[in-house]
């Protein structure tokens, strides 16, 4: 997304407001330290240690999702993520800079199919995310794919997700 159009739309969106900002080169390892400043930055915002660890591990797949699919591991590209909270949820968006298509809806796993090699040992990204956060919708924008991870912050609720 263009500089500023993901905090504009955000912006829109009553009582969100922008925790931090940043970008991390495309290289292997980049994902765990996508996961370990997510943490610290919503420390203490009443996340409970089960839902940190649902985020944390959403952060992470997404992460390596652009730095592998999006920006094929080319440091020269950055992922940029963007952490934003409102009262009741948090949401994290992880943007590539790649060229290449979306890592898209790839079929639910399927362990026996998986073993005996009638679906590839890939493919568990997506599905893990969506099973970790409250809403994930995906967009492509101008060669630009955002992941957005949305956690509401009491156990009890949650959204639908998007694509």
């Amino acid at each position: 997304m263009a500089d500023g159009e993901e905090s504009r739309r955000f912006a829109a969106e009553d009582g969100w407001e922008a925790l931090a900002s940043f970008s991390l080169p495309s290289e292997p390892g980049n994902d765990r330290r996508a996961m370990e400043l997510v943490a610290q930055i919503v420390h203490g915002r009443g996340l409970s240690p089960a839902l940190l660890e649902r985020l944390k591990t959403a952060v992470a797949e997404a992460t390596l999702n652009a730095i592998e699919h999006g920006n094929r591991f080319r440091p020269e590209l950055p992922v940029q993520v963007e952490v934003w909270a409102s009262r009741h949820a948090l949401a994290v968006t992880v943007t590539d800079q790649g060229s290449g298509s979306p890592a898209g809806e790839p079929s639910e796993p399927d362990l026996d199919r998986k073993l005996a090699g009638e679906q590839t040992p890939r493919g568990w990204g997506m599905f893990l995310i969506r099973s970790m956060v409250d809403a994930v919708a995906v967009r492509e924008e101008r060669g630009q794919h955002t992941v957005e991870l949305r956690l509401s912050l009491s156990e009890g609720e949650t959204a639908r997700n998007e694509t």
